[in-house]
């Protein structure tokens, strides 16, 4: 379920607290703009909840007298999909108003669903983390998420069946230790009782899962987001990018998120020169970082790999092709 999604709820929610809400009050609550607000409400109407329109100096939306949202009937995976969308519309500052109306339509949504999957779906909130990193979700089997929140929630080990990213089949058991949403992708941390060492497993790479009986304890005071964002930005790569940029770490540091590149200050500058900073990053892939770097609007120097020098010239080469119309197709 996407944010826009989440925010329709919570626009629901703001509705049957009764009376007429201008759209601006409404855009302030939700942190969108009012076009975006109107959008919401054509939502609300397709979906045959009667919002009314109230016209004049005072007027905006409101909810046809005595309107009731019915309970839901939702299958695993709408639920699951809902509430996916809800936690991540709180994201990681609970203070804001967008978080408080997720987390009111959150505690209205587990009042209306079934014990059977409340109590699954309970796992599932006091057991994930999200960076604050968002970008479009890779598909997770339901089963999985949920079965891996339980276990991860009752300390139970698990045998997964997993194929890493070489395309090796194994099956492992695991103590989970916390589940993250990191980047768009869900990943499991724990102790792998194969290797002996804690490690991080991609949930869309998870075939299946198998809890195993007895418990274990977790390492006190574990973080597993801070974790997963440790052992991403040291995990080996094919391709090792270092990159000079003309600027400040307080000009350059923003263009660069930490999830893409580590950015230091260069020792032993001249005093009077421009300043210069250091970019690594590491990658699997170089095709998308010519367009990063041309993102900078900033002098850079590539380092290494040499291979990278090619793929700036080869997208210039596009860009260029682009702005002389020479891909202009006929008609």
């Amino acid at each position: 379920m996407t944010r826009p999604t989440a925010r329709v709820l919570a626009l629901l929610e703001l509705l049957q607290t009764g009376g007429t809400h201008t759209v601006g009050e409404l855009a302030g609550r939700l942190d969108v703009d009012e076009r975006t607000v109107r959008r919401y409400v054509t939502h609300l109407v397709d979906l045959d909840i009667p919002v009314r329109s109230v016209r004049g100096r005072y007027g905006g939306y409101r909810l046809a007298p005595g309107y009731r949202m019915p309970p839901l009937m939702l299958t695993d995976d709408e639920a699951v999909a809902v509430l996916l969308g809800l936690l991540t519309s709180r994201g990681t500052d609970r203070s804001t108003v967008a978080a408080r109306a997720a987390d009111s339509a959150t505690a209205k949504l587990r009042r209306v669903l079934p014990a059977r999957l409340t109590a699954r779906l309970d796992a599932l909130i006091n057991t994930v983390e999200f960076t604050a990193d968002a970008r479009p979700e890779v598909a997770v089997e339901t089963a999985v998420l949920l079965r891996l929140a339980e276990a991860t929630r009752e300390h139970r080990p698990v045998t997964i069946w997993y194929t890493d990213r070489n395309g090796r089949s194994s099956q492992r058991t695991v103590h989970p230790y916390g589940l993250v949403d990191h980047s768009g992708r869900w990943y499991l941390t724990g102790m792998d009782s194969n290797s002996d060492e804690l490690r991080q497993f991609r949930l869309d790479r998870i075939t299946a899962v198998s809890t195993q009986a007895g418990t274990f304890a977790p390492p006190t005071g574990f973080e597993p987001a801070a974790h997963l964002l440790s052992a991403l930005a040291n995990a080996p790569y094919r391709h090792e990018v270092s990159i000079r940029v003309q600027g400040t770490l307080t000009q350059v540091r923003p263009l660069l998120p930490a999830t893409i590149a580590t950015v230091h200050e260069i020792d032993s500058q001249p005093p009077d020169a421009d300043p210069w900073v250091r970019a690594r990053i590491r990658a699997e892939q170089l095709d998308w970082i010519p367009a990063l770097l041309a993102g900078l609007n900033r002098p850079f120097v590539i380092e290494h790999p040499d291979t990278l020098n090619d793929a700036v010239r080869a997208l210039a080469r596009r860009l260029t092709a682009a702005a002389d119309g020479r891909y202009q197709t006929h008609r």
